[in-house]
């Protein structure tokens, strides 16, 4: 039987001091328990501090972080730097997790050692309700470079349903500090986007246990407007492109769009047509490339 990895909660928090406790508590009562619990308080003003280490400053597997505001990738940096465990996760200091989210991941990560990324479904509680996720069911998503290169596809899902192996966390968060000022809010699509690029397998899990909070002072949700206009589509796009000339991506990757699609479990129909797209683009002669589009295609059909 496969041995369940460790892991490592990273709580970000800024001026969440009415819901710190419960994302941490949350951590804390997993079934499956975490190795611990890095709490990271980014410069807030509203007296969490004080807060966390009263309440944390005796609990042997919380660490607490505490310093000047950087924003979200900076604590994310910050916070990953003091791990140890096998498995990194991440979690808004206004979110929490039910008891079994961890259980369920370990299980995963046990049992598909070629997987490096898993995201889950969220509960939208607060000002909203219902649920959001990539599938109805558990998916494999296989390989997204091509998908994210040429399309900026978002194959993730909130910060607090994240999870990902500790060497592709660290590799995902090496970015120079000119990209902090960038991200001091929405940093997860560095973790989503780093992680297709970077060449992850990535795996929806729906766990039913993150509850995504809807209040009034959420910085993406209320933000989402704004992410759809030039200026946060021009800055995902560079940094998407970093990442690939990181990997030396070139115009004959596009050329393995076939084999990449091969990597996922039940492709739907817009995918397939997403990536036969991708093979037209290639620099191998028309024909060939016509003959990977139309594979693509009739294994999407299939799927239909």
């Amino acid at each position: 039987m496969s041995v369940a990895p460790t892991f490592s909660v990273v709580v970000t928090n800024y001026n969440y001091r009415d819901f710190v406790a419960e994302a941490v508590d949350g951590a804390l009562a997993q079934t499956h328990a975490p190795l611990e619990v890095i709490v990271v308080d980014d410069g807030s003003t509203d007296g969490s501090p004080d807060y966390l280490r009263g309440r944390y400053g005796n609990e042997p597997r919380v660490k607490l972080l505490c310093g000047e505001n950087g924003g979200q990738l900076a604590a994310f940096q910050r916070g990953l730097a003091a791990t140890r465990g096998e498995v990194v996760c991440f979690l808004d200091a206004d979110d929490r997790w039910g008891p079994d989210h961890l259980r369920q991941l370990a299980a995963l990560f046990a049992a598909r050692k070629d997987v490096d990324f898993v995201f889950s479904d969220v509960r939208l509680v607060g000002n909203e309700s219902g649920v959001q996720g990539y599938a109805k069911e558990a998916t494999d998503l296989g390989h997204t470079v091509l998908g994210t290169w040429v399309f900026a596809r978002w194959y993730g899902a909130p910060t607090s349903a994240l999870a990902l192996r500790r060497g592709l966390a660290e590799r995902v968060l090496d970015l120079p500090p000119e990209f902090t000022a960038n991200w001091r809010i929405s940093a997860d699509n560095c973790l989503v986007f780093g992680a297709s690029i970077l060449g992850a397998r990535k795996y929806f899990l729906p766990t039913g246990n993150v509850d995504y909070r809807i209040h009034g002072r959420n910085g993406w949700w209320h933000e989402q407007a704004r992410m759809r206009e030039f200026p946060a589509q021009f800055r995902s796009r560079c940094l998407i492109n970093f990442y690939a000339q990181r990997m030396h991506l070139d115009a004959h990757a596009l050329d393995l769009a076939r084999a990449e699609f091969k990597t996922r479990e039940r492709p739907d129909w817009a995918e397939a047509r997403r990536y036969a797209g991708i093979a037209m683009r290639g620099p191998s002669p028309w024909w060939k490339r016509a003959e990977r589009a139309l594979s693509i295609l009739r294994r999407g059909l299939r799927g239909r």
